[in-house]
């Protein structure tokens, strides 16, 4: 076992499979106390069962580190306030907050039924704010400005690039880039960075997504869930306090530093446009940069 997070204390999301519990098991050896949160639901949010977070929760124990499980329903707002109070109190305090938990139900969107449009965004948008609130609130009555608090979210390359068959979950997940920004300018008076993660690694929701939409580059990087593991370890650790609001993409053994959207041209003038003019410098000044594909670089739609 390390100390990267010696006597921290994390709350990670969908911690019972996947990502989220490569995660949670490196969070343990590395010295944290790991609330493991997972309904056990289907990949398409369906049905529920104890068994991922209890086995997850009993190797972790078996190998020496301290975690508990917990099989809230993140779209519940009250349940899962009530699941980062309960880390809170079974382990003195909370340091970490990593938000994993996410399902699929993918449709074009002229298929897309408005059920699956709200099941989508309550697990994966509404899910996080559910656990930041509780988590914000508890650190901002710490008023502890110097503290080393971490908000974790994860988003993903659908939302980032545009995946055409996901327009739930791609909407989603630019909807926590948007949350994480907020978050980091909010929260950093309270000792809280908050950075999300894009990650691409073999799991049973990527399993769900046929072979064919996916490119040859995509299908050689599709390392197991644990080559995340290390970033997001990085990314909890007091040593990560210089980095804040930013997107981290990390994909097999490589690791990416997104930008933060800005203007690349602008055009002005001095009064009411002219339809004409306008059109001439929009396309004279934007026609080559907008050129530049909109496609999500491992799918093919």
């Amino acid at each position: 076992m390390g100390d990267w997070l010696k006597d921290r204390v994390a709350v990670v999301t969908g911690g019972g499979r996947g990502i989220g519990a490569a995660i949670a098991t490196m969070y343990a050896a590395e010295g944290a106390a790991v609330l493991v949160n997972d309904l056990g639901g289907s990949g398409a949010g369906e049905g529920n069962d104890t068994g991922p977070a209890d086995l997850l929760v009993r190797e972790i124990t078996e190998s020496g580190g301290t975690a508990i499980a917990d099989y809230t329903d993140i779209s519940d707002h009250e349940a899962t306030a009530a699941m980062v109070n309960r880390a809170i109190e079974e382990f003195g305090r909370l340091d970490i907050l990593v938000n994993v938990a996410g399902i699929l139900r993918d449709k074009m969107i002229f298929n897309l039924e408005e059920k699956d449009w709200d099941a989508v965004i309550a697990v994966h948008l509404k899910g996080h704010y559910n656990t930041i609130k509780p988590a914000a609130q508890y650190w901002r009555k710490q008023r502890d400005e110097n503290a080393h608090n971490r908000i974790i979210n994860f988003t993903s390359i659908a939302g980032l690039h545009g995946s055409a068959g996901q327009p739930n979950y791609a909407s989603a997940k630019m909807g926590i880039v948007g949350l994480t920004y907020s978050c980091a300018n909010a929260l950093s008076r309270y000792g809280v960075t908050t950075n999300a993660i894009s990650p691409g690694a073999a799991s049973r929701l990527v399993a769900t997504v046929p072979t064919e939409r996916l490119h040859d580059d995509a299908k050689d990087v599709m390392h197991g869930p644990e080559y995340l593991g290390p970033i997001a370890t990085y990314l909890a650790s007091e040593r990560s306090a210089w980095l804040n609001g930013r997107v981290i993409g990390a994909r097999g053994t490589e690791v990416e530093l997104y930008n933060i959207p800005e203007p690349i041209r602008s055009v002005a003038t001095h009064e009411l446009w002219d339809m004409d003019t306008l059109a001439k410098q929009v396309e004279t000044h934007f026609r080559g940069p907008a050129k530049a594909p909109l496609v999500a670089p491992w799918f093919t739609d």
